[in-house]
């Protein structure tokens, strides 16, 4: 399997009391490797991710393009071997880095090749509309909870502790599903904020936990449209970042009834903290607010 770190030289360079130095340094940095995803033995799409959990990542993937709905759908996953030759024998050795699912029937997930390349920035960018997002989310978005803001502040708090590859690299971003009571489910890392989204949505697949209609997402980056597209598809109705959302993802919770949270900064070592509702409040527990 492939590395999730790396390790490298740096030059520090700093500047105190207006006289210049630097320093040579080693460091550790997240890797980012290409994943060429097919379905039924065609290209289906190709993706910069961290290596691990990558079963979980094209599960999360399919299941967010529709192509699957439950974990029943896949009949094999296998890693295939990659371009990289041999040099003493010749022959393509297996990098890890070509991965085919196939489907158990052709109707299930219909093979459409999508000559596009998923970035660890973008995500599937442009791919859907809020209009199709609407007629493609298969749950309907009811309140059955509402949460306790010190809960989520709770959550993002220690979310820190199980990111194991950015402690090292500050480099990645995470994901984690968490109970309306901010106890945590899973967490994923990857360079890709919409990748580590798949593969806690895969990971939940797996288990057989779809619709994730008692769950909170939250993420350590901004949180765009496809995140939010991701959620819905899951079922997903609170989405929570510490960073700001895009518009479109505003306006997409909007029009499914979900809860969106942006800015979702914890205060070190105390209960206090801040975030904003964009929409859906109804989810959250202002019951004890004073104003």
């Amino acid at each position: 399997m492939g590395r999730v770190t790396a390790s490298t030289r740096l030059t520090r360079i700093r500047i105190r009391d207006g006289k210049l130095y630097h320093s040579e340094r080693p460091d550790t940095v997240a890797v980012e490797e290409p994943l060429d995803i097919r379905l039924n033995g065609q290209q289906l799409s190709m993706t910069m991710r961290t290596p691990g959990h990558d079963v979980e990542l094209i599960h999360g993937f399919l299941h967010a393009e529709g192509y699957i709905t439950n974990r029943d759908d896949i009949r094999e996953a296998r890693y295939c071997d990659g371009a990289v030759v041999e040099d003493d024998s010749g022959f393509e050795r297996n990098t890890y880095n070509v991965i085919d699912f196939t489907t158990r029937t052709i109707t299930t997930a219909p093979v459409i090749t999508k000559p596009f390349l998923t970035s660890s920035a973008c995500g599937v960018c442009g791919s859907a509309s809020i209009d199709q997002v609407t007629q493609r989310v298969r749950h309907e978005f009811v309140p059955t909870f509402a949460m306790q803001p010190s809960h989520l502040l709770r959550a993002q708090r220690e979310l820190g502790d199980g990111q194991a590859a950015f402690s090292k690299t500050g480099g990645v971003h995470a994901a984690a599903l968490l109970t309306p009571e901010g106890e945590r489910l899973v967490l994923r890392e990857d360079v890709g904020r919409h990748n580590a989204v798949d593969k806690v949505i895969g990971w939940a697949l797996l288990e057989d936990r779809l619709p994730l209609s008692d769950t909170v997402l939250l993420v350590s980056s901004r949180a765009s449209f496809e995140i939010v597209q991701k959620a819905a598809m899951a079922g997903i109705p609170l989405v929570a970042c510490v960073s700001a959302p895009s518009s479109l993802a505003i306006d997409t919770a909007k029009r499914l009834g979900m809860t969106l949270c942006g800015f979702v900064r914890a205060a070190e070592g105390v209960d206090d903290g801040r975030f904003n509702v964009y929409a859906g409040s109804e989810r959250i527990d202002l019951t004890a607010s004073k104003s």
